[in-house]
């Protein structure tokens, strides 16, 4: 399994050539508690660095997928919109909430650094 790239907005990255996977990571689902609803982007939208890509909605509260660099859409996870406790479940699996295909390099923190960030 290719290795997962974090931001400190807890929100991870799996890259498979230009194109990364993104989801939110366990630490982030389960601060968020039970999600009950998930507003993904339309695929070939496109986004800037730091814009609102996407919005999870928990019993809880309300949290906010951010892009770390501008970029387009090119795949949301139809799934996890039908099923939202997929991210609860399988954050980093089942649970992915989209690809993206970045048009500049985003900056992404390793395993090590957000286990510091997170502890």
């Amino acid at each position: 399994m290719a290795e997962l790239k974090y931001t400190p907005d807890h929100e991870w990255f799996r890259f498979e050539g230009d194109v990364a996977t993104v989801g939110i990571t366990d630490y982030a689902q389960n601060a968020l508690g039970d999600v009950v609803y998930v507003d993904l982007p339309e695929v070939g939208s496109t986004f800037s660095g730091g814009e609102a890509i996407g919005e999870i909605e928990s019993t809880k509260s309300v949290g906010e997928l951010f892009a770390p660099a501008a970029g387009e859409v090119v795949a949301v996870n139809e799934t996890v919109a039908d099923d939202p406790t997929l991210v609860n479940s399988s954050p980093t699996g089942d649970g992915w909430l989209v690809q993206l295909r970045f048009t500049e390099e985003p900056e992404l923190i390793d395993e090590v650094a957000y286990g510091e960030l997170t502890s």
